[in-house]
């Protein structure tokens, strides 16, 4: 066996959101996706979860709210806050008076500063990030990837899911409700393409037939930082993933691996 373990790189810090909602009928949960712009150099053309790298404001914000949280995870999840609302016009993560006309206004608000704290301000909302739920770690530090990011995955829950949602058309081109299992069908013929660890996040949310469940697992495995490493078996390479974090899928060979 080999393997490719190394300890030197540093990752860009980033964090992405698992949305689920109810699916309009009877059936398992659905979860948001959006399709990357084929300009970006990360993940082009990839069907992804909203998300992005943590800013400084989010940092800076993380520092000032408090709580059980520490600095580090708090930005994280604000970043989330952020990005969801950039990208995608969903409100999570925050509570206050909040409808669908305000959170149009606020996603332009965003646009326009660039900072979740004004957008606060502006709307008189505050955080309420203990609608997140840390779920995984993602940090391919092992692979020979473009950019390197160290992301933080989260899971959130919209209940029946009547809300809108539109593509901010800069990084992202499509956003769409789908199961994970009709995720994982679609990668398969063709219609979507995904990257490692997104495939494999598909397949552990596959298991789950609403959001509690996903959520359970989620409290029961504690976080650790996923560093996927190649290994040979029988002459083939192998990109594997520790079989310990709730994955039922922890290797593929490596000539089908679609990269970033």
């Amino acid at each position: 066996m080999t393997s490719s373990r190394t300890d030197d790189a540093e990752g860009i810090p980033a964090a992405t959101v698992i949305v689920f909602r109810d699916a309009p009928s009877a059936g398992p949960p659905e979860i948001l996706m959006t399709i990357r712009s084929r300009e970006l150099v990360f993940a082009g053309g990839m069907a992804v979860f909203p998300g992005g790298r943590v800013d400084p404001s989010d940092y800076e914000l993380g520092a000032m709210i408090g709580g059980p949280l520490d600095p580090e995870e708090a930005a994280h999840q604000i970043a989330v806050v952020r990005e969801t609302l950039e990208e995608t016009g969903l409100v999570i993560g925050l509570s206050g008076e909040i409808d669908s006309d305000k959170a149009r206004r606020a996603r332009s608000y965003l646009l326009q500063t660039g900072d979740l704290a004004t957008v606060l301000d502006h709307f008189g909302w505050e955080l309420d990030l203990d609608q997140l739920t840390p779920f995984a770690r993602w940090f391919p530090k092992n692979e020979r990837l473009t950019r390197l990011f160290d992301t933080r995955f989260y899971i959130a829950d919209l209940g029946t899911g009547a809300v809108e949602i539109e593509a901010d058309l800069a990084e992202n081109t499509h956003l769409f409700w789908t199961s994970a299992q009709a995720a994982l069908d679609a990668a398969e013929r063709g219609d979507i393409k995904v990257i490692f660890p997104t495939r494999r996040n598909l397949e552990r949310l596959a298991q789950f037939d609403s959001f509690s469940a996903a959520k359970d697992q989620a409290e029961r495995i504690p976080v650790r930082t996923i560093m996927p490493f190649t290994e040979e078996r029988e002459g083939t390479k192998w990109l594997r993933i520790d079989e310990d974090l709730g994955y039922p899928v922890t290797a593929e060979a490596l000539e089908t691996v679609m990269r970033g």
